[in-house]
């Protein structure tokens, strides 16, 4: 059980988001940032299976086949595509639903920050497209939702952070 560097890790991730969600327009939504992940069954669950290189959830669904702590985040975190199911009445099929616009931008924010925390002075500004890509999140979003997160990935991935912020902070 790692406490201090679970602990540190979330503290450096949320305060990074909240810096990219001033430059994205939604700094007052950022002081809000997976507040969840302080609460005792995600906190512990965390420090229990800290590996610092990545999410804990990992490890608990490598051993598990799933992530209690996962489940009860994606669920109170509406930066997270997976909040974002409901049931379709007429096809009686669980399908995603269109984010606002404003969760998008935080979840941006959110993956940029993962990235440079989990890569450290590897980070670049490829790192946050190309776990988009690796994780088939596009496969599971509404369709609108990747676009979007899509084009700005590759906005910073070809124009930079700076360009990328502009761009995100005119979107209404």
């Amino acid at each position: 059980m790692n406490i201090l560097g679970h602990f540190k890790t979330i503290t450096q991730h949320r305060h990074k988001v909240i810096q990219h969600c001033f430059k994205a327009g939604i700094g007052f939504q950022g002081l809000f940032h997976d507040l969840s992940k302080y609460s005792p069954c995600e906190f512990w669950i965390g420090a229990k299976y800290y590996q610092g290189t990545k999410s804990p959830n990992d490890k608990e669904r490598e051993l598990f086949g799933y992530s209690k702590a996962w489940i009860h985040h994606k669920g109170r975190n509406k930066h997270h595509f997976e909040y974002w199911y409901d049931y379709d009445r007429d096809t009686h099929e669980i399908l995603p639903v269109e984010m606002p616009v404003k969760y998008v931008k935080e979840m941006l924010c959110d993956r940029i920050a993962a990235s440079k925390i989990y890569q450290g002075k590897n980070y670049n500004e490829n790192h946050p497209l190309e776990y988009f890509y690796s994780s088939k999140a596009r496969k599971y979003m509404h369709k609108k939702n990747a676009d979007m997160l899509e084009e700005w990935l590759v906005m910073l991935s070809e124009k930079g952070e700076k360009a990328v912020f502009e761009h995100v902070r005119k979107i209404k």
